[in-house]
């Protein structure tokens, strides 16, 4: 059924190890066509489930939980939490699906990896949505995620965690009660006296923060090198991906398709009814 969800893992090499990357499903396991979904820095996989939903009568839609965030293991050497290690990863993952292409939807970091993979000559991607993501990153962005990543807080109740995740989370904008709650549920762990964690290694940081103050992180060389169709995702408010990088996207690479969502900021949930129907609509085109 389209609307089941499977939970399944791979293993997957980095220099420190083994580990296992953890993934969900969506719709028709056989379905030769294949959506895979990469979250945002300290997101998870179950991010996408409304977006998988929408999708899985076209794809089986996968949505892998990175090293070291939801159900994956996290790394031994916590250096290895960067771009290559997840490329690495979706490589691996790809090869577990055994088709020869897939589509990508990626937030954020999911984006990165995205245009990283798809810079490779080769690469297995058809089709490319970059939410929120491109190949400049602002060095205030990234100052302003360096702020709450990896402070691993601990939280009496889930209320409490929900109103860390809505406070962080603000630049997603406006959500319902109910999305809310879902937007915390999947990213916090219950531990054995009650309490609250965040389901991700706080050793995520340690890379990120490797260099302070943080500068913008330029991949132009990259983006030069993709041909593959690609839909750029902007939120009005965004701190990390400016108009101007945008505008510079749709002139070289791929010559990015834009999309611009009104009273967000980064980055867009892809859990509204407009915001689906443009990524189901841009991937929908041959």
């Amino acid at each position: 059924m389209a609307d089941e969800i499977r939970r399944r893992s791979v293993l997957c090499a980095s220099p420190s190890g083994l580990h296992r990357l953890s993934y969900v499903e969506w719709g028709a396991p056989d379905n030769p066509r294949v959506l895979v979904c990469a979250h945002g820095l300290a997101r998870c996989a179950r991010d996408f489930d409304p977006l998988a939903q929408a999708l899985a009568d076209r794809y089986r839609v996968v949505c892998p939980d990175m090293p070291g965030r939801g159900f994956s293991d996290w790394l031994r050497d916590p250096a290895e939490y960067a771009i290559p290690t997840y490329v690495n990863d979706i490589v691996t993952l790809v090869a577990r699906l055994d088709v020869e292409s897939v589509d990508w939807v990626g937030t954020s970091m999911g984006g990165l990896i995205g245009i990283a993979l798809a810079a490779q000559p080769g690469a297995p991607i058809g089709r490319m949505v970059l939410n929120e993501a491109g190949p400049l990153v602002q060095a205030a962005s990234l100052e302003r995620i360096a702020t709450y990543l990896g402070r691993a807080p601990r939280f009496a109740s889930f209320a409490e965690a929900e109103t860390y995740v809505r406070t962080v989370s603000a630049p997603f904008g406006p959500h319902s009660d109910a999305e809310w709650r879902f937007l915390t549920e999947h990213v916090v762990r219950q531990q054995p006296d009650g309490g609250y964690t965040l389901h991700y290694d706080p050793q995520l940081a340690v890379p990120f923060n490797a260099v302070r103050p943080h500068r913008d992180i330029d991949l132009w060389n990259l983006w030069d090198a993709i041909a593959c169709p690609t839909l750029v995702i902007r939120g009005e408010h965004s701190d990390l991906l400016t108009r101007e990088t945008v505008a510079e996207m749709r002139r070289r690479g791929p010559r990015a398709h834009a999309v611009e969502f009104a009273g967000v900021g980064h980055a867009p949930t892809l859990m509204q009814p407009e915001q689906i129907a443009v990524v189901r609509d841009f991937l929908r085109k041959e």
